[in-house]
């Protein structure tokens, strides 16, 4: 029997690798002959790196400035002369020095340094995976990495932050790296929120990233400034590439993405199952095992489960799905696809405990799911033959 287990992580408890080795290790308990493909998966955010380092791709670090200002070191996965670049690991909330938001002043420079040394390395295919950032600055400083200059109406230099814009008078892009002319990107990502209003990127993100009420209105006023003064740089079409879907990614980076570094947007899910290879992966798979820590609608959004369960059905292989727990309903379940559903909450319902012994917890139902594999038994009582249209 083959079994290709895909997870996402399990935020605040493991990673996807350590999701997949923990179920791996309760099904080999009972079934030690099984064949097992490992085969981490990540939606575009916090994860992508780790999936494409899984895929093959080679770790490569740089020392760039953080959501603050202050520097860290980050990295990239580079294979041939394509790079992918998680933004979270240089913008990212769980970079922020001590955890401490600053909604207004938390910068995408370092993103924009990746970029660089990404060029440094003669890529010229860059995969943006965006999820996860601490900033809403429009990609201001991601632009500004690269060589864009923007100057308040005394012309001085404009500081980090969105709140900044505010004060923005003049964008100068041709000091834009000459590299990137030759360089296609794709931007990861699920968000379909524009940069600006009520659906924008301050107003329905700024507050997970410690926006007031008050901070959410001087943001979009101040998104709105960097895209009138961006008009006479980038053309006429610079308002409607502010309402595109996906231009309020990442604080805005989605925006700075699109209009300015031409990127391609697509799903993060889409673009992780082709660095993994997990298509041709699944060919001859009796069982598909996949998930993350919280099954619930913004699941059914494209997130990791969902499109690992529609790549199994494409290749006829039955899903089941792990998670810390489910919101979802077992007819929602069955419409995305998935046939079985195992919860951590279901064997503990303290649910701290569950994030703590994660591990254990998946053990016990891997080595469940190696029995019901035994018995042939993988869906309500179906039988696997029935399942693979044998």
């Amino acid at each position: 029997m083959k079994v290709v287990i895909a997870p996402d992580k399990f935020k605040g408890s493991l990673t996807a690798p350590e999701v997949a080795a923990a179920v791996e290790r309760g099904l080999r308990a009972v079934a030690p002959d099984i064949q097992v493909t490992n085969v981490p998966v990540a939606d575009g955010g916090e994860g992508t790196l780790q999936a494409a380092v899984g895929a093959g791709y080679t770790r490569h670090l740089a020392t760039v400035a953080g959501p603050t200002g202050m520097p860290l070191e980050a990295a990239i996965a580079v294979k041939g002369q394509q790079a992918v670049i998680e933004m979270a690991a240089a913008s990212g909330l769980d970079v922020l020095p001590g955890g401490r938001l600053q909604a207004l002043t938390a910068t995408s420079r370092g993103t924009g340094e990746l970029i660089s040394a990404a060029l440094d390395l003669g890529c010229t295919s860059i995969i943006l995976g965006v999820g996860g950032s601490a900033c809403t600055d429009g990609g201001a400083g991601l632009l500004q990495a690269l060589g864009a200059i923007l100057k308040d109406d005394a012309g001085r230099f404009l500081p980090r932050g969105g709140a900044a814009l505010a004060r923005l008078a003049e964008v100068d892009l041709s000091g834009l790296d000459p590299r990137l002319a030759g360089v296609s990107f794709v931007l990861a990502s699920d968000v379909d929120n524009p940069l600006l209003g009520e659906n924008g990127a301050a107003a329905v993100f700024g507050p997970q990233k410690g926006a007031s009420a008050e901070d959410v209105a001087t943001l979009d006023a101040a998104l709105t400034q960097f895209v009138r003064v961006l008009g006479p740089e980038l053309g006429a079409g610079t308002a409607a590439m502010a309402h595109l879907p996906g231009s309020g990614a990442a604080g805005g980076v989605g925006f700075a993405a699109l209009a300015v570094l031409g990127a391609e947007r697509r799903r993060g899910i889409d673009v992780v199952i082709e660095l993994t290879g997990l298509r041709d992966k699944l060919a001859g798979a009796d069982l598909v095992i996949t998930g993350e820590g919280s099954l619930d609608t913004q699941s059914l959004e494209g997130k990791t489960p969902i499109g690992v369960a529609t790549e199994a059905a494409a290749a006829g292989v039955p899903v089941f799905a792990v998670c810390g727990r489910t919101l979802l309903s077992d007819t929602q379940l069955e419409s995305a696809g998935i046939a079985q559903t195992y919860a951590l909450t279901d064997l503990e319902s303290d649910v701290s405990v569950c994030m703590a012994e994660a591990g254990r917890l998946l053990e016990r139902i891997g080595a469940e799911i190696g029995l019901r594999l035994l018995a042939g038994d993988i869906a309500g009582g179906r039988k696997l033959e029935a399942q693979r249209g044998a």
